[in-house]
């Protein structure tokens, strides 16, 4: 990389809360490291179950207090992993939490998931080609555990950066930008078989603890994972990012629980496949998400 160029990740979630799960600690790491990251969250989180029994009044009022409310969740979150640009997807309000697939607030004409592909696309184009990433990272075609939001995120944030990638599309939006490494967050069946175990040792008896780890769909077989970061060392960031997302997440002994209650260890390694660009040497590489790129792709005129 070219003395005094700083490398560039955008990272594209669905909801507040989703940039810490699974990739928290390489926010962390990346911003520790002196790298620029760029959040954008595609909706506010309006359907999101609330655990904080002082909020749920907010429950009642999805068309603004809950969503104001995890907002100021997610900045509390960015400030703890030390980003400082932070964007929702089109601006406040313009699309919509879907909920749950199979939910009635699927329906809603102005949910994300139900957004137009081409409409939502070329909101994010233009935020492309502004901060011109070395990498974005995102879900996989199943967005993770198969959230209509999250495949949304997926489709709008692949979709979008084919397009911010040729020059004749749109050169309103700026001048184009292809970026050199694209990564979709995963969770190795190895990862989810200790999480099972450490929940079983402590005398867990949820659900998830009694799943056999080779039958949870979203699990990724070990010899597809391309990238596995190291993040212990950015942990304490990581949880306290977790702990701003109080009224989505609970914290207890290096655990962790959604609103299902389900409890899941906070890794120390986060998962990645490689959608585009170059695979690093090593897939249980200690570095960064920029592992195996040349100079050249780091650049700003690649």
């Amino acid at each position: 990389m070219v003395a005094g160029q700083a490398r560039r990740i955008m990272l594209v979630h669905a909801h507040p809360d989703d940039e810490v799960l699974t990739t928290g600690g390489t926010i962390a790491k990346a911003t520790e490291s002196g790298d620029l990251v760029t959040l954008v969250t595609c909706t506010l989180g309006e359907e999101g179950e609330i655990l904080l029994p002082e909020i749920e009044h907010l429950a009642a009022d999805r068309e603004g207090g809950l969503a104001e409310h995890r907002q100021q969740e997610l900045a509390a979150s960015m400030a703890a992993l030390g980003v400082t640009d932070s964007r929702i997807l089109g601006g406040t309000g313009r699309f919509r939490d879907s909920g749950m697939m199979g939910e009635p607030s699927n329906d809603r004409s102005e949910c994300f998931w139900r957004a137009d592909l081409r409409e939502a696309a070329d909101v994010l184009v233009p935020v492309i080609r502004e901060v011109r990433p070395h990498v974005l990272i995102t879900y996989d075609d199943f967005g993770g555990y198969g959230h209509p939001d999250h495949i949304q995120a997926h489709r709008v944030a692949m979709y979008a950066a084919s397009l911010a990638a040729v020059s004749g599309y749109r050169p309103d939006m700026g001048e184009a930008w292809d970026i050199p490494r694209i990564l979709w967050t995963a969770l190795p069946v190895s990862a989810i078989r200790r999480g099972i175990e450490a929940l079983r040792e402590v005398g867990d008896d949820s659900d998830f603890a009694a799943m056999d780890p080779d039958d949870i769909p979203f699990a990724a077989p070990d010899d597809l994972i391309d990238l596995g970061i190291d993040v212990t060392s950015q942990l304490d960031a990581k949880v306290a990012a977790m702990r701003a997302h109080a009224s989505q997440i609970s914290l207890d002994k290096g655990f962790f629980a959604l609103s299902n209650n389900y409890g899941v260890p906070i890794f120390g390694t986060e998962y990645f496949l490689i959608a585009k660009g170059p695979t690093p040497l090593s897939r249980d590489s200690a570095g960064d998400v920029f592992a195996g790129l040349t100079d050249a792709q780091l650049s700003d005129s690649h």
